[in-house]
């Protein structure tokens, strides 16, 4: 057969099979459920609702358990050795810690096992009783692991908490809990001091040995009434003195998570071994081919459910879990030492999950480094993105077979690596993907980027993307172990009802949805229900709507609407994920005044673009905060706001009139967004309250 046919006609064939696969393939399906009217979709997998996918396990303990006795000799967690720590001074005078990492070094599932057997043994000989809870507060790490499965193989409830959490958080989410011992890092530890005189009932401290602790650690024991121990002697005593295990049932509550609310005080979620085990096996059943062959990248917060459940997912297959740090992750990261790998390079991943702040900030950095080179170097870059992009969208003039190995080869192989190389399946989670982040990392990686939406109260069980679906924005179907139903929102404007698609508030029913708030009854019954069938709902406030194919789409959140004077009604989320792809903005916060009939921002600004074009302009300038300042900086930031919404379609009145340009970075430390780089809204409008005000002035 001519070659030339052959090179038109099969991507043609192609491209016709893999619109009609994924426009044919129906992956939600309709639901017959109890409680309040409204439209229900379950997943296409299964008709009965997922609960255990392992013969004999009904709890994250025996889960563990079964996996080290399956995958005895298999690497299981895996940690850096730190060679050298030092601190640089920049230009500017400030000071930053950069880290000289080693390989990594693995422990067996066995070794693994024996550890937390070992821990667990140790926490009795510590003198902690079974009706006391522990806390975690420490960054993610082999050690968090291995502690909580140590609790758990005693049936103590553990606390978790951010590592980032403030001081008033700290105190209330220690205090309401009563936690008698917590684990903690250096850095905490040194929080933990700081306010020991407000901590009611804190008996114990176990400390995880790192470089620089002792300092801490005598000073907890010169000012405090604390037994303070290491990790390592822990572990060594019950090595020593092993007792037998006291294990969990099913309804037993596995984990109080506090989550680093986006408003108020955090609210500790109470999380049964049940509830996290029927979200670790529905998701089981949609990652394809997960298992000892794959290795995965664990860097974000353990303290989130979005962690916690992926770290029990790939325990309960064999993978091999990397432990690392956002601020290690990659060559470039801001604590690694220069010519020493990132995580990713030296791990070389299989499977992530991250953060949709986290996936911006790679599209970011790639569009940077590709805008700088210019010339040549960009052109084949957007000529292969453009490529690519076609052949996604199902057109068969996009660049399928060779082409595409072509482009793989000169163009996205140097992308690829920045992550390692090997990247096949990325989760996003935590917040909405912005489709155009989405279609990049997919692009570039050359893996899908399948989304998940979840809460803390679901366990993080929603929906999840499918890995063959192309589509970008939406958050998948319903998981095998959860109903998710749409009901009316009349005072919204979203009914059930709604032509062409239904849509409403999201409500999730299922064994993943977890009891209720922690000492809040009020709360718990103001969001969760149990309906007529003894199925226990959670009323997400999230509004979405379902596609044909019974994918689920996030359109709003009832929270972040606000009705302005004149009665339009703004969705500052929506009006924020519209403007956040600006090249000028880092993060946005969009605020709605009731009693005016516009909206304001305030805008972090994105250092690097900005000070590209002031200097293209001549703008002088002393530093970045007094670029901030200038009037011909803001007019560029407000100008390039209104090209993107432009763009997204957003009407007049969702365009923000005036902008306050914010040099400072938005961190979990600062305390103004959440551990998930969520907005805190509340916080922000506190800390900003006089510019918020010079806006509407």
């Amino acid at each position: 057969m001519n070659p030339y046919i052959v090179a038109i006609f099969v991507p043609l064939i192609a491209s016709l099979i893999l619109w009609k696969s994924n426009n044919g393939k129906k992956r939600g399906l309709p639901a017959d459920v109890g409680g309040e009217p409204g439209y229900a979709v379950r997943s296409y997998r299964s008709i009965s609702l997922a609960e255990s996918s392992w013969e004999g396990v009904s709890t994250l303990a025996e889960l563990f358990e079964q996996a080290c006795k399956r995958f005895t000799y298999k690497r299981s967690l895996g940690t850096r050795k730190l060679i050298t720590r030092e601190m640089e001074v920049s230009q500017s005078g400030r000071s930053f810690e950069k880290l000289q990492l080693g390989d990594y070094e693995w422990v067996s599932y066995g070794e693994a096992f024996k550890a937390v057997c070992s821990f667990s043994s140790g926490l009795v000989h510590l003198g902690h009783k079974k009706d006391e809870w522990v806390a975690i507060f420490s960054d993610t790490r082999a050690e968090w692991f291995i502690a909580l499965q140590g609790c758990f193989r005693q049936n103590i409830t553990v606390v978790t908490i951010y590592a980032s959490l403030g001081e008033e958080a700290l105190c209330h989410s220690l205090n309401e809990t009563e936690v008698s011992t917590v684990i903690c890092g250096h850095k905490e530890l040194k929080k933990l001091i700081d306010i020991s005189g407000q901590l009611d009932n804190v008996k114990r401290i176990i400390y995880i040995d790192e470089e620089g602790v002792s300092s801490e650690v005598s000073l907890a024991k010169k000012n405090t009434s604390w037994t303070i121990t290491s990790f390592v002697e822990v572990e060594t005593m019950g090595r020593e003195k092993p007792i037998d295990a006291y294990l969990p049932l099913s309804a037993d509550v596995a984990v109080i998570m506090y989550t680093s609310g986006s408003t108020g005080l955090p609210k500790g979620v109470m999380m049964t071994h049940g509830n996290v085990l029927a979200t670790a096996s529905a998701v089981m059943t949609i990652v394809p081919s997960i298992g000892t062959n794959d290795i995965y990248m664990a860097y974000l917060p353990l303290a989130h459910i979005l962690e916690l459940a992926a770290e029990n997912v790939m325990v309960a297959a064999g993978v091999a879990i990397g432990y690392g740090s956002p601020l290690t992750l990659t060559d470039t990261s801001n604590k690694i030492k220069k010519a020493t790998k990132g995580d990713a390079s030296v791990l070389r991943p299989t499977v992530m999950a991250a953060v949709p702040a986290i996936l911006d900030r790679v599209r970011d950095g790639v569009r940077k480094k590709v805008d700088a080179k210019g010339g040549l170097s960009k052109k084949l870059f957007d000529a292969a993105y453009g490529r690519r992009l076609s052949a996604i969208n199902g057109s068969w003039f996009g660049a399928w077979g060779f082409e595409k190995v072509l482009w793989d080869f000169l163009i996205f192989r140097q992308v690829r690596a920045v992550l390692g190389g090997r990247v096949r399946f990325l989760l996003s989670g935590g917040a909405p993907l912005y489709g155009d982040t989405q279609r990049f990392i997919n692009i570039c990686l050359g893996a899908p980027v399948v989304q998940g939406y979840g809460l803390t109260e679901t366990c993080a069980g929603g929906t999840f993307s499918d890995y063959d679906d192309t589509s970008v924005g939406r958050v998948g179907a319903p998981v095998p172990c959860s109903y998710v139903k749409l009901i009316d929102w009349p005072e919204g404007g979203y009914l059930v009802t709604d032509s062409p698609m239904p849509r409403g508030e999201i409500v999730i029913g299922g064994p993943n949805v977890t009891p209720g708030y922690f000492k809040n009854e009020e709360k718990t019954k103001e969001v969760y229900k149990v309906d007529e069938k003894g199925m226990r709902w959670f009323y997400t406030g999230d509004i979405g709507r379902f596609h044909p194919d019974g994918c689920l789409e996030i359109i709003d959140r009832k929270k972040d609407i606000v009705k302005l004077q004149h009665g339009e009604y703004v969705s500052l989320g929506k009006v924020e994920a519209a403007l956040i792809v600006s090249p000028y903005v880092d993060n946005i916060m969009v605020h709605a005044d009731p009693f005016h009939s516009f909206c304001v921002a305030l805008v972090v600004a994105a250092q690097h673009a900005s000070e590209e074009w002031a200097s293209k302009q001549g703008i002088s300038y002393s530093d970045f905060s007094d670029l901030c300042q200038k009037e011909e900086t803001v007019k560029k930031v407000h100008e390039s706001l209104f090209l993107v919404a432009k763009q997204a379609r957003l009407d007049k009145f969702e365009i923000p009139a005036k902008i306050k340009l914010i040099p400072e970075t938005w961190t979990p430390e600062a305390g103004l967004v959440t551990a998930a780089l969520k907005l805190k809204r509340e916080v922000i409008r506190k800390a900003y309250a006089d510019d918020l005000a010079k806006l509407y002035a």
